[in-house]
């Protein structure tokens, strides 16, 4: 849950009469989530937010699950890849999904979108891993930068446009429920609290609105069971003059998640940033170790039994793990124990710090990779705490 903000002009009371400077009437959009039951939005169009052009052919957009992985401790080296397409759509490519969420990348060449996106099946939550630029919706604009997660709730439509200097890599974390701050670190009306590792100081709502008046053809592909349908309208969406409320996109970085340390080795709970329907989202960021005189910074091992764990690695040396580089991820699947490789216990006693930077996805169902993860698949992660 995020915060009350607005921009730009609006009438004084809901559902009255808005005009424009001739006369006629801006054109009121509710957009709301749980029907009217929770948090929303009002927005106010210059056009009429209806007014379709054409509808195109629609186009198949989902991803296969690979059966015939099995029950395997996975290390999927992403790290060398370079570009996974040419535009924004394009190069999604999900690498593990289950009902409730799907996780993967995005280096896109093309780095300006020359058309808009809706997610009408779920959230999003993206992770900048590298570049920077804007986020235009019909909410305004908001500058994002390396660092950053986005939550872009669904329905929002939007474009992204990122400077050409630099890599650009996304990583890309689909929701079939509201993707929302940690419920324990909220109180009854819904503000972070003092022991909170982030407030509401370090989300960054839009800042600007950005209308787009003209006229012309506009396509928004608006992704939905599985599709890309093509929906041209008349007018560009960006058309707002104004709106309130609590449903818009936002930013918050991973440099201002602020950790929880202890006397002895915390909990992965304690780094949670996000939460949704089936799944957790933790924020791994550089820490003081642990300060008891006889602690293992080191995790211990320990048996997922009701959930598959997730580490994407971002940035810095990680401490627990061998051969793993910077964009990797490792998937610890419920039933097999995991925890520190060989060696790497001892060699934490004593340190006092780490400098790594992770986002962890923490599922409640079991995940299973997709096709398109098998190309990335390091065939000697599973044998990988052999002595």
């Amino acid at each position: 849950m995020a915060f009350y903000h607005r921009l730009g002009g609006i009438p004084p009371k809901r559902h009255t009469q808005f005009r424009q400077p001739d006369g006629s009437l801006y054109k009121e959009e509710l957009v709301s989530s749980k029907g009217f039951s929770g948090i929303y939005s009002t927005l106010y169009h210059i056009h009429n937010p209806n007014a379709v052009k054409s509808i195109g052919e629609p186009v198949p957009f989902r991803w296969e699950v690979a059966q015939e992985h099995g029950l395997n401790q996975t290390h999927l080296k992403t790290s060398g890849v370079e570009f996974t397409g040419e535009d924004y759509l394009s190069s999604r490519r999900m690498l593990m999904m289950n009902g409730d969420v799907m996780m993967g990348i995005c280096a896109p060449k093309q780095r300006k979108m020359d058309y808009y996106f809706k997610n009408a099946d779920g959230d999003e939550l993206i992770y900048v891993h590298d570049g920077e630029g804007v986020l235009y919706s019909q909410f305004g604009k908001l500058e994002v930068r390396k660092g950053d997660y986005i939550v872009i709730p669904r329905t929002t439509i939007y474009r992204f446009e990122f400077s050409e200097k630099g890599a650009l890599r996304l990583l890309i974390i689909e929701s079939h429920g509201p993707i929302e701050t940690v419920k324990r670190y909220r109180n009854e009306v819904g503000q972070l609290l003092e022991h909170s590792p982030y407030c509401e100081r370090d989300i960054r709502p839009p800042h600007e609105l950005h209308i787009e008046e003209e006229k012309g053809e506009f396509l928004v592909q608006i992704k939905k069971q599985g599709m890309l349908h093509q929906y041209a309208y008349e007018h560009s969406p960006l058309d707002i003059v104004g709106w309130d409320g609590y449903l818009y996109p936002y930013a918050l970085s991973i440099y201002d998640f602020e950790p929880i340390t202890g006397r002895i080795h915390q909990p992965p709970p304690v780094h949670q940033t996000f939460q949704a329907g089936g799944f957790v989202i933790c924020s791994f960021v550089p820490r003081l170790f642990d300060y008891h005189p006889l602690a293992i910074p080191a995790p211990y091992n320990h048996s997922n039994i009701d959930s598959d764990e997730v580490l994407y690695y971002a940035e810095g040396e990680f401490m627990s793990r061998k051969g793993i580089d910077r964009g990797s991820f490792t998937i610890h699947m419920g039933g097999l124990p995991h925890g520190p490789h060989p060696g790497t216990v001892e060699k934490s006693i004593g340190a006092k710090s780490t400098d790594e930077y992770a986002v962890m996805l923490d599922t409640f169902r079991p995940l299973q990779i997709t096709t398109d993860a098998l190309e990335f698949v390091d065939e000697n992660y599973p044998m990988s705490w052999t002595e």
